[in-house]
């Protein structure tokens, strides 16, 4: 990992003395020595970050060495930063002071020259006790990863990810058996247990029995939710609530005040009335579980069933004594190899030779992997970017290591035997510039579903990520997160319209492993709020990134202490949303104490007020205070110059007043307004020429001329206000812009017509989403290869319409929403045959004058889920839907009971939908 380090700070140095030879005047000399020392040091550290174990100076030099390199990019980022807020001075102020100057600028340069001397001067040393200890330098290509590489590989394992597993082999039988189980003519409440060691595959086949066909038709609602081992009763219950619901934004926000008891009640009742499935993922103690049962309807006569996933017998026998237990058998040898074979080896790369060798390393590896999926699954996504037979040779080599130093027992002892050696090899074989963004992972909570968009601007904020000509830094970032799925180190989540991931996660094992390396390399700390800052340690003493995971028990007077702040660069909290209260004199301390601070998330915690001292913090590249009620972003933000991300979101009604301060932010990359706000003058834009995503602009809010010299903009969300310019006018101004658009979203709150014919401008646009009535939609629209999801709120549409949207030829997301009675829709909705040959998931919702639908047979062939809701004068499910086989789920919401009565079993339009796995009604 220092290694990482150590190639970043050195290219950092080397931009700054290419773009900023200006500012570094009277230093330079020295900022290019110390270059030079860290890009010969750089070939010290692969020999000594492989040898690291073997002995503790090593380790102790390699730490120093990490800190030495943050230290010389603090120091010199640092001077520029503060020539340059200089020089923006007023001159009338610098020609009255300018002896005083003079003299102090002498002896500032005198410090920063001393620092980085004694900085080179640290850095020599290390090396040469790296040189004593026998440590040589390599050379070595291994930081880049490979965009071909990537193409390649992307369609093997990213393209087409889904929430249950594909490659699964071996636990056939056991997911029939416990389905069947789960189907039983019990009266009682039952609870199936699936009990085993980590990485033994119970979550797999968990996932398998929830996505059961059969499990699918019985049941009418279902939750899943994972237990971390911080079990919080109330949170877990809430969650359960909610998704059996499937509760809307209102009803979220009622849950979230009831009390543990109401919770609990309104769930035993819903339990009692409905066939509910729920499932819990990895419960901990016995203590977790008595937290919980409370809401659950224990030996009382319910259809409903639960269905847990524990490493602990005792937790699977306390539980429910007279339900079923099932342990996962591990996989046999041509288990073992039929799941390694899937991911490892494509044949139609090799020659039978190439072939035949790796399958002989392969299988004598297997051997140590205890027919364990995970380990096998890590194992093998860590071969599949190998190529040859000597890389499989050198991994084999390495394995037999890992095993003779017994790597287990150095992490966790015999619970995890046979699985985290080959988690710590795929650690280890990362590329070097890979390393620091998984280590960034451990961050997160356990189970924490991920955003990808948010996880890439934190790695590019970290200065992880370098750019690439052909690239922005957000795809180089996107294919370092592709290549972390492709080794099976990271599980995506949720996918988006074009099938790309927006969510991840960490494998608990996973994650084991990530928050241990990130301690060990000095990386990244997390302490729960009530502890001190200053009682966690570091083996060098420099804290650089600190995590704070808040809970439901924390308290907002909890001590907090920040002596050891004067390193720092990331501060990130982690709270339950509108749950914390902000602490202000903590506020007011970070940003006194933490002046190197690049990454600060205050997320979901009410009451913060940004001091004034905010822009203090000159090296920001990153801050959200997103659900955060700030009334006021302060003025002195816009000494932030090297800001990327800015997010201000806050989606209830008070205003939030934002100052002219963008204007000097020529390094931002993403904008984030409040959903209401207000402004004494109009923002100045038009220099922000690295801006991709503009969110919350209101059409008034900025010269609309700035916005054509935006060029960078991807993502734009514009508010079209009653009293000031049409929206025409404003796609007009931006029309220049719009060529490189790829996600426009539009919202009016009146009766603004929206032309749609210049989106004709938008050939790369995939995601449309208009909150407002159109006038019509573009005959033209089918030329657009990459519209994949559409929602139109309000529109006016006529049947015409519908076909044009049949023919998008890309379209997998289609939303349509009269939202009240502000748009139209025709009584009749037609689709064709062939008509809307690739849409996936399908929204009728609001549609107060739909009385018919029809499909043809050939319609919709690739519909998988269908939401239907508030469609009050619809009188039935068309006939063409039993034709629609890939349809796996149909929720249906606020539909009259008569329509409803017609689909359940024994109703008149039940043989139009059986074949569908989910019918759920909310």
């Amino acid at each position: 990992m220092a290694e990482a380090v150590v190639a970043f700070v050195s290219e950092r140095l080397a931009d700054f003395i290419v773009q900023q030879v200006s500012f570094l005047k009277g230093v330079g000399d020295q900022v290019k020595h110390a270059q030079t020392k860290l890009q010969l040091m750089q070939c010290y550290l692969k020999d000594a970050d492989e040898r690291q174990g073997d002995n503790e100076v090593i380790r102790f030099c390699i730490a120093n060495i990490r800190d030495a390199a943050y230290d010389l990019e603090d120091v010199v980022e640092t001077f520029a930063l503060k020539v340059a807020s200089q020089r923006r001075g007023s001159m009338k102020i610098v020609l009255k002071r300018i002896s005083g100057r003079i003299m102090k600028e002498g002896v500032f340069l005198y410090k920063i020259g001393s620092e980085i001397d004694k900085i080179t001067g640290r850095i020599s040393e290390l090396r040469d006790t790296l040189h004593n200890y026998k440590i040589q330098p390599i050379t070595w290509n291994g930081g880049a990863t490979s965009s071909s590489s990537f193409e390649r590989q992307q369609d093997q394992r990213l393209t087409y990810p889904h929430v249950v597993e594909r490659d699964v082999v071996g636990l056939e039988d056991d997911v029939k058996m416990l389905a069947m189980q789960l189907l039983k003519e019990e009266k009682c409440f039952e609870v199936v247990s699936i009990w085993g060691m980590a990485g033994s595959g119970k979550t797999t086949i968990a996932k398998q029995v929830y996505h059961h066909d059969e499990v699918r038709r019985y049941f009418d609602c279902f939750a899943w939710v994972c237990i971390s081992q911080r079990c919080q009763g109330r949170d877990i219950l809430e969650q359960i609530l909610i998704k059996l619901t499937s509760a809307t934004k209102e009803q979220r926000k009622e849950i979230g005040q009831m009390k543990k008891d109401e919770i609990a009640e309104k769930l035993c009742t819903i339990f009692r009335e409905r066939k509910c499935m729920v499932v819990l993922d990895d419960i901990w103690t016995c203590e977790a579980w008595n937290s919980l049962k409370v809401g659950f309807p224990i030996k009382e006569e319910t259809k409903s069933r639960m269905l847990l996933t524990t490493r602990n017998k005792v937790v699977a026998s306390h539980a429910d004594e007279n339900g079923l237990l099932h342990q996962p058998h591990p996989l046999d040898d041509d288990e073992s190899w039929e799941l390694f074979e899937k991911i490892a080896i494509s044949g139609s790369d090799h020659t039978n030779s190439e072939t035949n060798a790796k399958k002989e390393l392969g299988r004598k590896m297997l051997q140590h992997c205890a027919g364990l999926p995970l380990a096998i699954s890590v194992l093998a996504g860590l071969l599949a970017r190998k190529g040859t037979v000597g890389e499989w040779e050198a991994v084999y080599n390495k394995v037999n290591v890992i095993i003779r130093r017994g790597t287990d027992q150095e992490y966790r002892g015999e619970e995890y035997e046979g699985t985290l050696w080959v988690l710590a090899l795929s650690y280890d074989n990362l590329p070097y510039r890979i390393k620091p963004c998984f280590l960034y992972l451990s961050q997160f909570p356990e189970d924490y579903e991920i955003q990808v968009k948010r996880l890439t601007q934190l790695w590019i904020a970290e200065g992880f990520i370098s750019s690439a000509s052909s690239e922005t830094m957000e795809d180089v970032a996107y294919n370092c997160l592709s290549e972390l799925v492709e080794r099976c180190m990271v599980q995506v989540g949720k996918t988006g319209s074009t099938k790309k991931a927006k969510t991840c996660r960490l494998h608990d094992l996973m994650r084991d492993l990530c928050v241990l390396k990130a301690k060990e390399e000095n990386f990244l700390i997390i302490v729960p709020f009530s502890t001190s800052i200053a009682t966690s340690t570091t083996p060098t003493g420099n804290l650089r990134r600190l995590a704070i995971h808040v809970d439901r028990g924390s308290s907002e007077s909890a001590p907090r202490r920040h002596e050891r702040g004067d390193h720092l660069r990331s501060l990130l909290y982690f709270v339950p949303r509108y749950f914390f209260h902000c602490n202000k004199e903590l506020i007011r301390s970070m940003f006194k104490d933490f002046k190197l601070l690049r990454v600060l998330k205050l997320e979901d915690i009410l009451g913060v007020e940004l001091p004034s001292t905010i822009g203090n913090l000159l090296h920001l590249r990153f801050l959200s205070l997103k659900n955060s009620n700030m009334k006021r972003l302060p003025s002195s933000v816009s000494k932030l110059i090297y800001l990327q991300t800015l997010d201000l979101r806050w989606d209830h009604w008070a205003e939030v007043e934002i100052p002219n301060v963008f204007r000097n932010m020529g390094q931002l990359r993403h904008l984030y307004l409040p959903s209401k706000h207000r402004l004494s003058v109009k923002l100045s834009l038009a220099t922000l020429l690295n801006l991709q995503t503009l969110v919350n602009i209101s059409s008034g809010d900025c010269d609309l001329n700035g916005l054509a010299h935006l060029t960078s903009l991807r993502k734009l969300f514009v508010k079209v206000r009653r009293d000031s310019e049409n929206l025409e006018e404003i796609l007009t101004c931006t029309s220049i812009i719009l060529n490189r658009l790829q996600s426009l979203s539009v919202y009016s709150n009146d009766d603004t017509k929206v032309p749609l014919t210049i989106l004709l401008s938008c050939c790369d646009i995939y995601k449309l989403q208009l909150h407002a009535p159109i006038v019509e939609l573009p005959e033209k629209l089918h030329n657009y290869p990459n519209l994949t999801k559409i929602t139109l709120r309000g529109a006016h549409l006529k049947q015409d319409d519908i076909e044009i949207l049949e023919k998008l030829r890309s379209l997998r997301m289609l939303f349509l929403d009269n939202f009240g009675t502000l748009g139209t829709f025709p009584d009749t909705l037609f689709c064709s045959a062939g008509g809307f040959g690739y849409l996936e998931f399908l929204t009728l919702s609001g549609l107060s004058g739909l009385k018919e639908w029809r499909v043809e047979n050939g319609a919709l062939p690739s519909l998988c889920r269908l939401y239907i809701d508030d469609c009050s004068l619809l009188e039935a499910i068309p006939e063409g839907l039993q034709y629609v086989t890939a349809l796996k789920e149909l929720a249906i919401g606020w539909m009259p009971d008569t329509f409803c009565s017609r689909l359940r079993e024994g109703g008149v339009d039940f043989y139009k939908v059986q074949h569908v796995p989910t019918v759920k009604f909310t």
